[in-house]
């Protein structure tokens, strides 16, 4: 099992990342305007935990499908998984995101995942996975210049 951990601080207030992270069909609604992974159109099945967003991105014929697996609303945590066909040759994928407060106004996201990819295959997944870390935090980073 490969781990991860990542965090990035957000200019903006943890209430309205949370608010953004917890509307988990809503992706659209903070994926980067210019990322070179263009989000085609959701699917959604289910609401709430349990609940999973299907993404088809330009140019791939699979969506990657994200199962929404808890929400903490007290600790600000969520758990999700990556299930059905996976990209880049992940076998198993699962995260826990938290949001904390900064002294600044704005908030810091923890992002903890592992994953178990196919033989050979376990750099490209893990170049996947920060690749779409990545654009997460440009993401969230453009809603914090919003609202300014």
């Amino acid at each position: 099992m490969v781990q991860l951990h990542s965090y990035h601080d957000i200019g903006a207030p943890r209430e309205i990342i949370w608010g953004l992270l917890i509307d988990f069909g809503n992706i659209e609604a903070w994926w980067p305007k210019n990322a070179p992974v263009e989000i085609e159109r959701i699917d959604i099945e289910g609401s709430g935990a349990g609940m999973i967003r299907h993404m088809y991105n330009v140019g791939f014929e699979d969506p990657v499908s994200e199962r929404l697996d808890s929400l903490d609303l007290e600790n600000y945590i969520i758990k999700l998984s990556i299930i059905g066909d996976r990209p880049a040759g992940l076998l198993y994928y699962q995260a826990r995101g938290q949001l904390t407060e900064l002294n600044n106004g704005g908030c810091r996201l923890t992002y903890d995942s592992e994953f178990m990819a196919e033989e050979g295959r376990e750099d490209e997944a893990k170049e996947f996975l920060l690749g779409a870390y990545g654009l997460m935090y440009i993401g969230f980073d453009g809603i914090a210049e919003s609202t300014e």
